[in-house]
């Protein structure tokens, strides 16, 4: 488990082609810093950590953000929605978000700040200086983060062993995405703080200087005012050394507390002050030492989300980065061959229950990779392991390159490809498009409804018509080309009336109700957009429901058919129910000559 290379030129080269894959992800492939809107490099959550910088600073306005209607309409961060602070009851703004982003944004603010006039680009925080200064900055602290990553490990593994680990971590894990292309956020540059609070505690323990405990504070409070739930950090220096959670071990380490509580004393000073910056800004904007900003969102301890985080096809950590199940296979070597084992483990298993427990917990594994400096130590340790059993390694290999390849895929689709959509990834969805580049327009059917039959349907029989020209109301309006007439719905019709007929057939296998759809405008946003359902029902209640969201198959001013297809399950039901619904959505919607029919396989 020590270093066994005094050259370690493989590691090198490997840090060489990994940051030349960043650089170029960053700066080319996807250059979020040329983008617009909420693609823009200061958008979203980056905008939120960011928005502190331009209120002191260009607007001094931290309290009435009076500026934010211009920047939202200007640049559109958020859409028109100003979700980077919270209202308070006096009519003031309060920060959402924690200000350690802000604070190593900072540097680069300053930088964009002196030259956005010179170069004739509005000095607003949000023109096309800031946007590239935070997307290099970032990028440059996850340059700097991967060298020292290197040398973390190198202390601890052969050279071999540290080349292999980086391979995996930027090139098989969504590492990579979060390093390069959304260096804005938080993730990466926590991940150079794990990295340096790792080697600053490793450092610690050998010499118990001042300096490294100093050190040791300030990345603690640091990683602590970005993300108040990294807190958790201080148990990598608290429990470091330690192997065993036995009576003489814990003794032990109390024992070297007692012994040098003066620069741990001097670490939980400097992370307090650190951290402080949170407190008096809270005290200055509500009036209050601690405000909670998070309205809605809390973290649920008797109930962590570990199935849906972790597997989920919407956004699961190890169903887009399946690699990462490295880091648990890992931990069985570690814990035979593996360096502060107490530390390691106790950080993992407590983080990783900390980040399940989030209520909103499709936010995805990003969540995850500031704490991979930590969880490679088992990746490290399982790839030392199998460097030491060829045929085990010849079995691993292939399945690496896979997931290699498949991250490359998700990399690449959720930037430019059409594929992937974080709100509606379902199984059946997701089944149907892994691995390719590109699928017909009919399969986002299944981002909604499960069943879609493909075949030729056998033994079609209709069992429900209506062109709607004997309703009444104002749903309808007369169609153009009949007598027939067309339902509509807009803003304020938002529910069709339900069509219902009796249904108890057990001998057809599937359902499928079809109309024509018309609009002018389509609606992009996917909560919004009109819907096509279609009910089981057997004695009033719901036994199973199918919906669609038409505007995925419809075009802008266009005109179609679509159909929703039901697969009959094996349970009672004596009728169908056919219904639209607007979604919410303010564009109007027409619909023609509603039909059901049963059909086989």
């Amino acid at each position: 488990m020590l270093r066994l290379s005094t050259t370690n030129n493989l590691s090198r080269y490997t840090y060489v082609f990994c940051a030349l894959l960043m650089c170029y992800a960053s700066l080319f492939f996807y250059p979020r810093w040329k983008n617009t809107g909420t693609e823009a490099t200061i958008s979203w959550d980056v905008s939120g950590y960011y928005w502190y910088l331009p209120s002191i600073f260009i607007y001094e306005d931290l309290k009435h953000q009076s500026f934010k209607d211009n920047i939202l309409q200007k640049y559109g961060p958020t859409n028109m929605d100003f979700q980077q602070a919270v209202r308070l009851e006096n009519g003031d703004y309060a920060m959402k978000y924690a200000s350690g982003m802000a604070v190593m944004y900072l540097p680069f603010f300053t930088i964009a700040n002196v030259l956005a006039d010179p170069l004739d680009f509005q000095q607003d925080g949000f023109s096309r200086p800031y946007q590239f200064a935070i997307q290099f900055g970032g990028l440059l602290v996850s340059l700097l983060g991967l060298w020292y990553f290197r040398k973390l490990l190198l202390i601890f593994y052969s050279d071999k062993v540290v080349a292999a680990s980086m391979a995996i971590l930027v090139v098989g894990t969504n590492y990579l995405n979060y390093s390069s292309i959304e260096c804005g956020m938080s993730h990466a540059w926590l991940f150079t703080v794990y990295v340096f609070l790792l080697l600053n505690t490793h450092y610690f323990y050998k010499e118990f200087e001042s300096k490294y405990a100093v050190r040791i504070g300030l990345l603690v409070g640091l990683a602590t005012l970005t993300r108040p739930t990294d807190m958790l950090s201080c148990l990598i220096p608290l429990l470091w050394g330690m192997e065993s959670i036995s009576l003489n071990a814990i003794k032990k380490q109390i024992g070297l507390y007692i012994a040098h509580y003066r620069p741990l004393l001097l670490a939980g000073i400097t992370a307090a002050c650190i951290i402080s910056i949170q407190l008096f800004y809270w005290k200055y904007a509500t009036g209050h030492w601690v405000f909670y900003s998070y309205q809605g969102q809390h973290l649920y301890f008797r109930s962590p989300n570990f199935s849906d985080y972790t597997f989920s096809y919407r956004s699961g950590w190890l169903t887009y980065s399946p690699l990462m199940i490295l880091a648990f296979i890992g931990i069985i070597p570690f814990l035979f061959k593996g360096k502060n084992k107490v530390a390691i483990l106790a950080f993992f298993i407590l983080n990783y229950y900390m980040v399940c427990s989030w209520s909103i917990w499709w936010y995805g594994g990003r969540a995850m990779i500031q704490s991979y400096p930590v969880l490679f130590f088992a990746v490290a340790a399982l790839v030392d392991t199998l460097f030491s059993k060829k045929v085990v390694l010849w079995i691993f290999t292939p399945v690496v390159l896979v997931l290699i390849y498949y991250n490359f895929w998700v990399t690449y689709i959720y930037h430019k490809g059409t594929i992937y959509d974080n709100d509606c990834m379902t199984k059946a969805y997701f089944w149907k498009v892994v691995g390719k580049w590109s699928t017909p327009l009919n399969t986002a059917v299944l981002k909604d409804n499960p069943d879609m039959f493909e075949g030729t349907p056998k033994n079609l029989r209709q069992l429900y018509r209506n062109d709607f020209s004997s309703e009444t109301g104002s749903f309808f309006v007369a169609h153009t080309s009949d007598s027939a007439k067309s339902l509509y719905l807009n803003k304020e019709q938002q529910n069709s009336p339900i069509y219902k007929f009796a249904f108890a057939d057990k001998i057809a296998n599937w359902l499928r109700a079809s109309a024509s759809f018309r609009c002018k405008q389509k609606e992009w946003e996917g909560w919004k957009m009109a819907q096509f359902v279609m009910r089981l029902t057997n004695k009033g209640n719901i036994v199973k429901e199918n919906m669609q969201r038409v505007y995925r198959l419809l075009d802008e001013n266009g005109s179609k058919v679509i159909a929703l297809d039901m697969k009959l399950p094996k349970v009672e039901y004596d009728s169908v129910q056919v219904l639209f619904w607007n979604g919410a959505g303010e564009n109007p919607i027409w619909i023609d000559g509603l039909n059901v029919a049963s059909f086989n396989e």
